[in-house]
């Protein structure tokens, strides 16, 4: 995962606390962050100090002016496709926080500039490189599941419980027709298909806005989602997101149920991978020493030592930069898994507004 062949040169748009996650990732990955802009030019230095950037560009061009490889784009969903089209256009390379696009029409209109311009585009869908979830994708590869019944789980959160509890988030001006389903479910669905090699085929969702009104602004957008599916291979599961569920800060868990072992990941204890089989069941805890190969290839620390969010953040930007170099990580989630991402969330919204109908998941 080293960029040691040739130091990468990269921009951020954006210095929020996306923004500030990737700088660091950058600066693990051996970049040098040679610039970021802010939402105005007067945020500039702002963006820099909080990007680790060398220094502050006032807007776009300059920035794209500037010697740089790549680009990540780290600003409102509704600017992502602007942005990114002018630095692929610019012929850098883009890592594009998800949604990649708030339509399914822009997410395939970016995927296919990437692919006319060969740059190389990347979603930070983090929770592949999670190495229990490596180690649960091998397995389940493997066989070890037997037949797959079923598949079930939730991400849940509570920073937007409140009342008064507000972000750009909700406004659908900005953060698009879908707010928790595209923020969070998009993320439990990249998961289910990763490990699973199996892609939901229909899907039949309900919402629910909570807080229809917040600091005396109307809201639009959903506070949670409940939505049944089934997959190409027949498989059926039930998935449940929040962002109004009190106590839950940032709980994704997903369990495969099958005939001969049963698997459940649960982000917020990464560390561990429980498998459940009819005799007996154990919690497998991660270990460079017991990983499979690929698990080990994303493992960053000893046994023992705790290893999240960030590390996984870390070792997604390491793989983008080792694809800009010219090499084919493993299960690195490309403009495609975004194009992939807004056909999901539109599939829900669809079903949603026709009284939770079933609704196929186009594949292209």
């Amino acid at each position: 995962m080293s960029t040691s062949a040739r130091k990468l040169r990269v921009g951020i748009v954006g210095g929020g606390f996306m923004g500030r996650v990737h700088g660091r990732s950058a600066l693990v990955a051996g970049a040098q962050v040679v610039g970021a802009i802010g939402s105005t030019p007067e945020r500039a230095e702002a963006a820099a100090e909080a990007t680790g950037a060398d220094r502050g560009y006032a807007d776009l061009d300059e920035l794209l002016a500037a010697d740089i490889d790549v680009v990540h784009v780290c600003t409102p969903n509704n600017t992502h496709l602007p942005v990114t089209l002018q630095a692929l256009e610019a012929g850098k390379h883009v890592v594009c926080e998800k949604p990649l696009a708030t339509s399914v029409q822009d997410a395939a209109g970016l995927h296919a500039a990437a692919l006319e311009t060969e740059r190389v585009g990347t979603v930070p869908f983090v929770y592949r490189y999670h190495p229990m979830v490596r180690e649960l994708r091998t397995r389940i590869a493997e066989g070890e599941a037997g037949v797959i019944t079923s598949l079930h789980g939730s991400y849940l959160q509570d920073w937007l419980a409140g009342e008064d509890d507000q972000n750009w988030r909700v406004d659908d001006e900005a953060g698009g027709p879908s707010r928790t389903f595209a923020d969070i479910g998009s993320h439990w669905c990249d998961l289910t298909e990763f490990v699973t090699g199996d892609r939901i085929a229909a899907i039949s969702a309900q919402l629910r806005t909570v807080r229809s009104n917040r600091g005396g602004v109307e809201v639009r957008t959903e506070d949670l989602a409940t939505a049944q599916f089934r997959t190409e291979a027949g498989v059926v599961g039930t998935i449940v997101v929040s962002q109004v569920a009190a106590g839950r800060k940032n709980r994704l868990y997903l369990e495969v149920s099958g005939t001969e072992s049963s698997f459940g990941f649960d982000q917020e204890d990464p560390d561990r991978l429980w498998v459940g089989r009819r005799t007996a069941s154990q919690v497998l805890t991660r270990d460079p020493e017991t990983l499979s190969p690929p698990a080990a290839r994303v493992n960053r620390l000893p046994a023992g030592h705790v290893q999240g969010y960030q590390d996984a953040f870390d070792s997604f930007v390491a793989d983008s930069y080792a694809a800009v170099l010219g090499d084919r990580p493993d299960g690195l989630p490309d403009f495609a898994a975004g194009a992939r991402s807004a056909r999901l969330v539109d599939a829900v919204l669809r079903s949603a507004a026709a009284d939770s109908a079933w609704i196929t998941v186009e594949n292209s």
